[in-house]
């Protein structure tokens, strides 16, 4: 298992978006509003990534898990942490995670900062056992109820 960052080589974009698109599929007709993973475009994917620092995990050629960081004022904000449904519970996203903490450091960013939806109460509990703690529930536009936990880590 190799981690990579997503430079201005990269040109897997397809299949990224693939990977995320099934990654999060779980998650269909259990959020609401749908995941922003069903409107993922390979431009927008390119966007995202000129914009954000990612990394993607490869084992052998195949591309199984990505994450994004967009450096924030007092954090680096995780999104788009996905990880391929047959290297879940192998420590793919894990060591994504370190790629981010590494950045982060990087940075002098003292937190990272992700939002996991209500309903994935699975995610809460990774995140939780990755150090996480919620700090903030927040509602989607045109929403009276949360949709989001806002979980900090403290490096």
């Amino acid at each position: 298992m190799q981690i990579v960052r997503i430079d201005a080589a990269f040109d897997r974009h397809d299949e990224l978006v693939a990977l995320i698109q099934d990654a999060f599929a779980y998650m269909d007709g259990r959020i609401n509003p749908p995941s922003s993973a069903h409107a993922l475009t390979v431009e927008g994917l390119k966007e995202k990534a000129s914009a954000e620092i990612g990394f993607v995990a490869v084992d052998g050629s195949k591309l199984v898990g990505c994450i994004f960081c967009k450096p924030e004022i007092d954090c680096l904000y995780i999104g788009k942490l996905a990880v391929a449904a047959t290297c879940q519970g192998k420590g793919v996203g894990r060591l994504l995670l370190a790629s981010a903490e590494a950045a982060a450091r990087g940075r002098h960013l003292p937190a990272l900062r992700l939002q996991t939806r209500i309903e994935l109460v699975e995610n809460h509990r990774t995140f939780s056992a990755w150090g996480f703690v919620e700090t903030d529930r927040t509602a989607h536009p045109g929403f009276n109820r949360p949709t989001s936990i806002e979980m900090r880590k403290t490096l």
